[in-house]
């Protein structure tokens, strides 16, 4: 699949994705991708954030192609039985650990647990080693229980703008080979 033959949804996380982060950067270069827009990204609810997902998804007349990073990946998960049109891909980046009481701040720990049911389309979850909001041995644990494909990108942080992750050359590469494996 090219990028041109999807909608490619982009959907940030806690307080959005800045103008120099690799979201931001990927949305501006893709002519198929737009944001998934919420109406309160500092104080997210749960079922608004999900609810906007599917309405995203929904109206898509091409494959969809899903782009999270971060809170937006709890989103995406738990969104999935609200989807009516068919989901191509799902490229999830730095999943934080919702369920962990150690983890600020503490409201976002109102979107776990992850579900942990096999995802219903092809995936990659991209994990660093060092990200504050979640280790990468629960990444991989969650990732196993979706049956997505890990992506381990070292001690990269969150995997945003703060941890050097704004042009993100390698989270481009392992994205355009994604599409690529991915049928329309």
């Amino acid at each position: 699949m090219k990028a041109s033959d999807a909608d490619i949804l982009i959907i940030p996380g806690y307080t959005n994705s800045g103008p120099g982060h690799w979201q931001s950067r990927w949305e501006a270069k893709l002519s198929t991708a737009r944001r998934v827009e919420q109406a309160e990204w500092t104080k997210p609810v749960r079922e608004d954030w999900i609810a906007r997902i599917a309405e995203e998804v929904n109206a898509s007349t091409r494959p969809v192609v899903l782009v999270a990073h971060s809170l937006g990946v709890p989103s995406v998960i738990h969104a999935i039985p609200h989807f009516r049109t068919p989901v191509a891909g799902a490229f999830l980046v730095a999943p934080p650990d919702v369920a962990n009481p150690d983890i600020r701040p503490k409201h976002l720990m109102t979107f776990g647990p992850y579900p942990r049911d096999p995802l219903p389309f092809p995936s990659i979850t991209v994990a660093s080693r060092n990200d504050p909001f979640g280790s990468y041995e629960h990444a991989d644990d969650v990732a196993s229980s979706w049956g997505s494909f890990l992506v381990d990108a070292g001690e990269a942080g969150h995997i945003n703008a703060d941890s050097g992750h704004g042009p993100w050359p390698e989270g481009t590469m392992v994205f355009a080979q994604f599409l690529g494996r991915l049928s329309t």
